[in-house]
């Protein structure tokens, strides 16, 4: 646990099923909570449908919402947020690739087209992709990908989630990104 920050102690409370406390964690983690959806929408294209508050106010209910949480901490509670918040554009994302493809309709293949790049639905579901092949053969490579890159957490931050000497979230980020790079190529 992180001490006695205010934070922890409503997520305590939160754990042990006291529904008030979700009322007082919003006010706490909701400026965090939109910084961290401020940075996922930057990386998405221009106009996207989805913002920021609303982002926050889905992940925030997906968070208190969870039975039999154990929260960690602020860390955790914002580690997981980000996680969170990356599953919502995913599906987000995959979702208007659907329709843009015709929802349901029967899918006609034109052999020999060639076509101009992907779209910003096609490269976030081809980056998840990836990430839950990276997840299959190194979780904890994946976990802080998830971690440095969507939860926007400094490696001292990350090794200190993960309880790993710094040294080692350094190298599995280096090996993490090269390996990714190389997939999505």
């Amino acid at each position: 646990m992180e001490g006695d920050d205010p934070v922890t102690r409503a997520l305590d409370e939160l754990g042990r099923g006291e529904s008030a406390a979700a009322d007082r964690l919003l006010p706490m983690v909701y400026d965090e909570l939109r910084t961290l959806a401020d940075r996922y929408l930057r990386r998405e294209r221009s106009g996207h449908t989805l913002q920021a508050t609303a982002l926050v106010h889905e992940v925030y209910l997906r968070l208190v919402g969870q039975e039999r949480a154990n929260w960690q901490g602020r860390t955790h509670f914002m580690a997981v947020g980000a996680e969170a918040m990356r599953r919502v554009l995913i599906d987000h994302a995959r979702s208007r690739g659907r329709q843009k493809r015709g929802g349901d309709r029967s899918r006609v293949t034109l052999t020999g087209l060639e076509l101009e790049g992907r779209d910003d639905a096609a490269e976030a579901a081809a980056l998840s992709d990836a990430l839950e092949r990276l997840n299959e053969l190194d979780p904890q490579q994946a976990r802080i990908v998830r971690l440095r890159f969507f939860a926007g957490l400094s490696v001292d931050e990350t090794a200190a989630l993960l309880e790993l000497p710094k040294r080692t979230v350094e190298r599995n980020w280096a090996h993490a990104r090269a390996w990714l790079a190389r997939e999505l190529a």
